[in-house]
């Protein structure tokens, strides 16, 4: 791996062998990895660690995985630290509750060591691609940094997990431009990451409560854009 530092890893899981598969493979791969059986110690561990990704079970003893995942998304210095849900669940609202927490990507077990690498691998190229398109965009009392992922409104900072910032960014970049939900899923979590349309529009609510619904418009059967008017 070509980085300065190793990139880090988090495994949390309170299976031993999945843990023990997961961080040899990923040590193999130049990865620095620690681990967490539970999600309480995940939360203490990843506040010293700072992991670039968490690998995140949601069926835990103490405290499950989505718990876990809101609890990380609310650090400021992990708000954009990748989080994959890695889990034995199958259920349509198991999926939801993981990305309306603030997921990165959802995979299934029984996990495939090197699909995973290619996943994360992935999450890390889309990464430097946004980095190096970043850009500023200032709309009335709006300040969108894509630089920083800050964004400023009338002077205050407006805290803005990563997916919800990337939402806001994208539609602001091509404004009075309608975009689909599919669109959207597809310029925002990407073609290798299932995500159902409803996370769209979780996302979306999200944004309005913390800038207001003066900024993103609701196109009936379309989509949304954000408005200029």
């Amino acid at each position: 791996m070509s980085e300065k530092r190793k990139q880090k890893v988090l495994v949390v899981d309170d299976e031993q062998d999945i843990i023990d598969i997961l961080t040899y493979n990923l040590e193999k791969e130049g990865y620095e990895v620690e681990t967490a059986n539970n999600g309480l110690l995940a939360v203490k561990k990843a506040v010293s660690f700072f992991p670039d990704v968490i690998l995140l079970d949601i069926m835990m003893p103490q405290q499950d995985g989505v718990e876990t995942c809101r609890q990380l998304r609310e650090i400021p210095e992990l708000q954009h630290t990748f989080i994959i849900f890695l889990t034995a669940r199958s259920e349509e609202y198991s999926e939801v509750a993981a990305f309306d927490v603030g997921a990165d990507d959802y995979i299934n077990k029984p996990i495939k060591p090197r699909a995973l690498l290619s996943r994360i691998a992935a999450l890390f190229r889309r990464e430097t691609k946004k980095e190096q398109d970043s850009t500023r965009i200032q709309v009335r009392d709006l300040i969108i940094d894509r630089s920083s992922y800050t964004v400023i409104q009338s002077g205050k900072t407006v805290i803005l997990p990563k997916k919800e910032f990337e939402l806001l960014y994208f539609l602001a970049k091509s404004p009075n431009t309608v975009f689909g939900r599919d669109e959207l899923l597809q310029n925002i979590w990407g073609s290798d990451v299932f995500v159902l349309a409803r996370t769209v529009d979780v996302h979306i609510r999200k944004v309005r409560e913390k800038i207001g619904d003066d900024y993103i418009t609701t196109v009936k059967g379309v989509g949304y854009k954000f408005d200029l008017n």
